[in-house]
């Protein structure tokens, strides 16, 4: 039981992490002007589809970490559902937020700036813990030694 904990506490660990460092490092990559629409906060549609690929890559090192650790088939299903219910708690805020006039954005803007005033898309939040699921699972597919017959 302690071990099974353990996996889906360090696979989500680790999920966060990786999304963390990726998107920082994305960001630096891209800049400002290929992170965002022209002059707001809104992201471009080149952020959108490469954070997608970032977080079922990320999705998929958790599964893959939860499974060597758990080695069992449970526990990466818990960890699918765990990315569910944050991935849903977090996108509720974005749902439910008033549609609020764009603030314009202007001359340089830093990855922690970035992060705070960035203003995602509802449809881009209710599809992240699906992505989530499909990577943890895949992650863990991957983890499972191969069936003889």
């Amino acid at each position: 039981m302690g071990r099974a904990i353990i996996s889906v506490v360090l696979g989500y660990v680790v999920m966060f992490a990786t999304i963390f460092l990726a998107f920082t490092g994305l960001y630096l990559l891209l800049g400002q002007d290929l992170s965002f629409r022209p002059d707001t906060y809104e992201p471009s549609l080149l952020w959108i589809v490469l954070s997608f690929a970032l977080g079922l890559a990320a999705a998929v090192l958790a599964g893959y970490v939860c499974a060597l650790i758990a080695r069992r088939a449970t526990p990466p299903k818990v960890l699918a559902g765990v990315v569910l219910v944050i991935g849903i708690l977090s996108a509720i805020p974005v749902l439910m937020a008033a549609e609020t006039p764009a603030v314009a954005r202007t001359g340089e803007v830093g990855n922690m700036d970035a992060m705070m005033k960035a203003k995602q898309p509802a449809w881009v939040a209710v599809a992240n813990p699906f992505v989530g699921i499909v990577g943890v699972l895949l992650g863990a597919r991957l983890r499972r030694p191969p069936t003889i017959v």
